[in-house]
């Protein structure tokens, strides 16, 4: 009885390692991008360009995937020299001591809506949360690679991570504002 029940146990665990399908990304066709208001009056826009990620799913529609994500900080680009160098020091993200932007979560699915979510560390600090999630479908490129795409948006405050800088306008206003607006535009490859 009990070799039975042990060898139930192990088609079992081999099914389910079977079943899961692993997706890397693919950075060329990606953008890790962010907004935040600037004055007041306007948005500064940025993004990551080093980063990677990895995706483990068990099922087609990707519900319940896990997803590993990380952004070099040192590879942020804002369209200014100055400005990059500033953001990457310890007014912000201090990129020498924290050098990584990471997320460790889950795809959830409830009808025909998706969020991401899970642990997201900036800065030596981690936060739970909440990313609303467009599956934009899976194809077959020309080359015979299975592609899959989504839209990522969110909002994390910056304060909550402590990149506290806080200078003020004349009026009074945030120089630069405490929500940042992730948008993320990502393609997955299917390994193997």
């Amino acid at each position: 009885m009990k070799k039975v029940s042990l060898l139930s146990a192990l088609v079992l665990i081999a099914g389910m390692s079977f079943g899961q399908t692993k997706w890397g990304i693919d950075a060329a066709h990606s953008n890790i991008g962010f907004t935040v208001s600037h004055m007041v009056i306007s948005e500064t826009e940025g993004n990551f360009k080093e980063f990677d990620a990895t995706v483990t799913s068990s099922k087609e529609d990707f519900d319940g995937a896990a997803v590993v994500f990380t952004a070099k900080v040192a590879s942020i680009d804002t369209d200014n020299e100055k400005r990059d160098e500033h953001l990457k020091g310890e007014d912000f993200f201090n990129a020498e001591k924290y050098p990584e932007i990471k997320f460790d979560g889950k795809i959830k699915k409830s009808g025909s809506k998706y969020q991401l979510v899970g642990d997201f560390t900036m800065r030596g600090v981690t936060k739970k949360v909440t990313f609303d999630v467009k599956y934009n479908g899976t194809v077959k490129d020309p080359w015979g690679n299975i592609k899959s795409g989504f839209k990522i948006n969110g909002i994390v405050n910056r304060q909550d991570y402590g990149l506290k800088w806080g200078a003020l306008t004349e009026a009074g206003g945030a120089v630069v504002g405490d929500e940042v607006n992730i948008i993320c535009n990502v393609e997955l490859q299917k390994k193997g």
